[in-house]
């Protein structure tokens, strides 16, 4: 892996709370908050400065730039929730652009274990143990909070013990 297994260690005490919290948010009411947004968007403004030299730094937060433009682009198209949008843009900069593929890997494992598990769950007995849950009332809509989410969780665990 691209990412140092010291910078994942950094970030996995700030970033892990945050992304199990947007999973929690998203399934309960189908939004991902400004406020957990904003705070992994400032783990990584605060913390990155002392794990990457500025011009790494720097093209990190481009990348952030460059997934929001994106983001709001897939928003305004109607294929994106705006938290999604944002949530993605926040993540960016934990990501090695070396590990595009595995993230992207990560996250299609994910999002298909996580979109089969809620749906089995939205039709079994599991359901009573959080029945005022929005996400289950949704018809198609799917609370992807908990595929990004979980998405950046597994790739900062993976990177903490398999990083460069």
């Amino acid at each position: 892996m691209a990412l140092t297994a010291s910078a994942a260690l950094w970030f996995l005490p700030f970033v892990l709370p945050i992304s199990l919290y947007v999973c929690f948010t998203d399934l309960r009411e189908m939004r991902i908050t400004n406020q957990a947004v904003l705070a992994l968007g400032a783990v990584f403004i605060v913390i990155g400065p002392f794990l990457f030299p500025l011009p790494e730094y720097g093209w990190r937060l481009v990348q952030m730039a460059v997934v929001l433009v994106i983001g709001f682009l897939l928003n305004a198209g109607g294929a994106m929730g705006a938290g999604d949008a944002k949530f993605a843009a926040a993540a960016a900069p934990y990501i090695a652009l070396g590990d595009l593929r595995l993230l992207l890997a990560i996250f299609a494992a994910n999002l298909l274990a996580a979109f089969t598990t809620h749906r089995l769950v939205k039709y079994t007995a599991l359901r009573r143990i959080a029945p005022d849950w929005q996400s289950w009332d949704m018809g198609w809509k799917f609370p992807m909070g908990l595929s990004l989410g979980g998405t950046l969780a597994i790739y900062l665990s993976l990177a903490a013990y398999f990083g460069a």
